[in-house]
């Protein structure tokens, strides 16, 4: 079997990564495994195709800040790019992120549409199916349903600056993407997969299969952590983000840290120096890391995980929490309650005030909650080999199915 993966990165980013590891057990497994993106950097990807060039990016960038017209920038490089496609001759596609100023949709979708063979499409947000954002719950818009307009979230990514072109991006993208005959979509969370269900997607059949996590990674992992930030007596409330921004609910733990006692402290992984220079003292920042393991001595560290986020597909970072026994709370928001692995090892909670997020904290505070313990069978169930094993039984799947359809012919 000859599998061939598209993303806007390789190798980093929870897709980047995830593109990897179903690469590297393809390849375990005896199948051809090949990887595309579109955006440096990149990490352990010396093999992969690159779509374009530095230069494709900036103005499809461009494009997309000044016209609103993200996704149909780089034309030449994806015609280029199909000529690849057309040697390497792949019995499955599987496209991730095609957003990400590196593709031009129509060029690939009408590449997909004459080859014919299976296509595996992982919508890792909601762009696939909106004439603009990649998140619309912030937003509370359900303009998608029937066609965009007016886009709220017009400065949101992809950004533009000037024109909203949301009315016709929609109708573009809905002409574009249905009428594929042989392709099936996969959602990492059951919320995702009701929103598509109620999209101009509907057409395709739908497949639900969850993000994982390195568990062999992100587990209870003791450290120095604690000693080196001067926490030795403290109760730490725990959160992590690549980018904090409205949706990911930085403001909630600004409101958070005033009501604090003395022996409580938040940590902030992944804030900016700019974000960092605004931080209240009883407030630690710790600018984004790339090590898991790094990040695994983190949440083993804290006392408390909160994902205050407002706007989410289905954050592995409440997996990563869990796994190394630590209790985490998080927002009923997008597929985020789909993350709790168990009433013991956390809970998900309508969005609320900042004191009583510092209530129920309080309340864990008391009756203890550090070391939760995951039992094996459900580790099991969120770990990264899981979500690969499900993709490739999807690819075989429907490499026999097409297999079967050339022999009935």
């Amino acid at each position: 079997m000859r599998v061939l993966q598209i993303n806007s990165v390789c190798g980093v980013g929870s897709t980047g990564r995830i593109m990897l590891q179903v690469h590297n057990t393809l390849k375990e497994k005896g199948h051809e495994s090949y990887l595309a993106y579109g955006r440096k950097p990149v990490r352990n990807c010396e093999e992969a195709i690159r779509i374009g060039n530095d230069l494709d990016v900036y103005s499809h960038v461009l494009l997309t800040r000044m016209f609103d017209l993200h996704g149909f920038g780089s034309k030449k490089a994806t015609k280029e790019f199909v000529k690849t496609l057309e040697k390497i001759n792949p019995d499955i596609i599987h496209l991730h992120n095609i957003h990400g100023y590196y593709l031009h949709i129509e060029v690939l979708f009408d590449f997909l549409k004459r080859y014919d063979k299976p296509v595996v499409w992982t919508l890792h947000d909601c762009w696939a199916f909106t004439g603009h954002c990649a998140h619309f719950l912030y937003a509370r818009c359900d303009k998608w349903k029937t066609g965009c307009y007016s886009c709220p979230e017009k400065k949101a990514y992809p950004k533009s600056v000037f024109l909203d072109n949301s009315k016709s991006n929609y109708q573009r993208k809905r002409k574009i993407f249905t009428g594929v005959r042989n392709m099936t979509l996969v959602t990492p969370s059951q919320w995702l997969a009701g929103l598509v269900k109620e999209s101009f997607l509907a057409e395709y059949p739908v497949k639900v299969i969850p993000n994982g996590v390195d568990v062999s990674i992100f587990k209870p992992t003791p450290s120095d952590f604690r000693k080196r930030f001067g926490l030795a007596n403290k109760f730490v409330i725990l959160g992590v983000a690549n980018v904090w921004d409205r949706r990911k609910g930085f403001d909630y733990f600004l409101e958070l840290s005033k009501y604090l006692s003395d022996d409580e402290v938040i940590v902030l992984v992944g804030v900016s120096d700019k974000q960092i220079k605004m931080l209240p003292r009883n407030v630690i920042g710790i600018k984004r890391t790339s090590l898991a393991k790094e990040l695994a001595e983190i949440y083993t560290a804290a006392d408390v995980f909160f994902n205050p986020t407002l706007e989410d597909n289905y954050p592995t970072v409440n997996l990563e929490a869990q796994a190394c026994g630590t209790y985490v709370i998080t927002f009923d928001s997008g597929g985020s309650s789909e993350t709790i692995v168990s009433e013991k090892s956390g809970m998900a909670i309508k969005p609320c005030s900042a004191k009583y997020i510092l209530d129920l904290v309080k309340s864990l505070k008391s009756i203890g909650t550090k070391g939760v313990i995951i039992e094996s069978s459900m580790r099991s169930v969120i770990s990264h080999q899981f979500m690969v094993n499900s993709y490739i039984g999807l690819y075989e799947e429907l490499y026999c199915e097409g297999n079967e359809k050339v022999v009935g012919v």
